[in-house]
């Protein structure tokens, strides 16, 4: 019987706090009168270039349009080949093969679950022209280490940052340090809309330009099209929203690093669980999601214990990409990617998350592990 519901993510004490601005903030786009690519998504463009320290910040209307539209501002098409991980959502390989490009699947860290940059090496061919890093679950990449190979063999580096808005490698954002950064917006998000969004980010005004016309159908200016291109414009109402909750996110991604905390502090010394690793003094990771390696072939029946208590988790993710029907082949083995779709699991996290909660999440995780 089921003694509690606790979700992976619960966003209601957020809204709650912040209901009074997000409706003001709405009633001003809906008196203003424009919707698409107004005010707001201007202010937001702006503030959100400042907080990351970029030069040029560009909306779009997801995480995904960032990925497809930043490979094409970068010139990478069809015979190019990207580099990037299998242990990843979907949608970071299916935007190389959407411009035509071939991804290139290395395999991943044991400990971060991040790209392993030895396998990336590895994979170099002459037809190799980027590299996707993934900062997975929001512990970021060594991205020191990745710009300099990137710069003896020439490439463009295009960081997914979808799960990693905050995170820093050495004072500077992640996403703000390769060539284009792309971030998503959508609801679960550290920096969440209340529906799609999306953001490219760089300091390349070329790349800049390519990525704006990009987004409305090839256009710098109305009617007249230079390039195909797509409709991909962030509305006002989610940049009104984004724009409420930007100020907080460091406050937001420090009350996450804190509940991450008392995870590692409370289940240490559970026999069979590997914790997120840490990561080096000079980063900061976000814990968009805290995930463990349930080892010893348990993992289902962890999964199905918290269930039982009505504890919701995830399994991120069950099958890595290079194993999805659209590109599995055969032919590429990446043993640790594929280990780990059998061990990790998601426990839930979000910043308001009270300590009684997480503390029986802990129980019943020992009440299925240590008995």
């Amino acid at each position: 019987m089921k003694m509690t519901q606790i979700p992976l993510l619960d966003l209601q004490q957020e809204i709650a706090e912040l209901r009074p601005q997000l409706l003001r903030a709405m009633e001003d786009v809906l008196d203003g009168g424009a919707f698409i690519m107004g005010a707001q998504v201007k202010q937001l463009e702006a503030e959100l270039a400042a907080y990351l320290g970029t030069k040029h910040a560009i909306t779009l209307n997801s995480g995904t349009d960032a990925l497809v539209i930043g490979l094409l501002a970068a010139g990478i098409g069809p015979g190019d080949e990207v580099i990037t991980t299998p242990f990843t959502f979907f949608a970071t390989a299916e935007a190389i093969s959407r411009v035509g490009a071939v991804p290139v699947f290395a395999d991943v860290d044991p400990l971060t679950y991040n790209l392993d940059l030895e396998a990336v090496e590895a994979a170099l061919t002459p037809q190799t022209k980027a590299v996707i890093p993934v900062h997975l679950f929001g512990r970021p990449l060594d991205m020191d280490r990745l710009m300099t190979l990137a710069g003896q063999h020439d490439l463009i580096v295009i960081e997914d940052t979808a799960q990693a808005f905050g995170a820093e490698v050495n004072g500077k954002k992640a996403g703000t340090i390769g060539h284009i950064g792309c971030y998503s917006f959508f609801p679960s998000k550290n920096l969440g809309a209340y529906g799609d969004g999306g953001l490219l980010t760089t300091d390349d005004p070329k790349l800049a330009e390519a990525a704006a016309m990009l987004r409305t159908h090839g256009s710098k200016r109305k009617y007249y099209n230079e390039i195909m291109g797509f409709n991909s414009r962030l509305d006002e109402l989610q940049a009104a929203i984004l724009r409420v909750k930007l100020p907080r996110i460091d406050e937001q991604n420090e009350a996450r690093r804190r509940v991450a905390a008392r995870y590692n502090e409370r289940l240490g010394d559970i026999p069979g669980l590997m914790l997120p690793g840490e990561v080096t003094s000079s980063s900061k990771q976000v814990f968009h999601q805290y995930t463990v390696r349930v080892l010893n072939g348990r993992r289902d029946e962890l999964q199905a214990g918290l269930a039982e208590a009505g504890i919701s988790t995830m399994v991120y993710y069950p099958v890595p990409v290079h194993r999805q029907p659209v590109y599995a082949d055969g032919l590429h083995i990446l043993p640790l990617a594929e280990h780990l779709a059998q061990e990790v699991l998601s426990l839930p996290i979000w910043p308001h998350m009270d300590e009684e909660v997480q503390n029986l999440v802990v129980q019943q995780i020992r009440n299925v592990l240590c008995t």
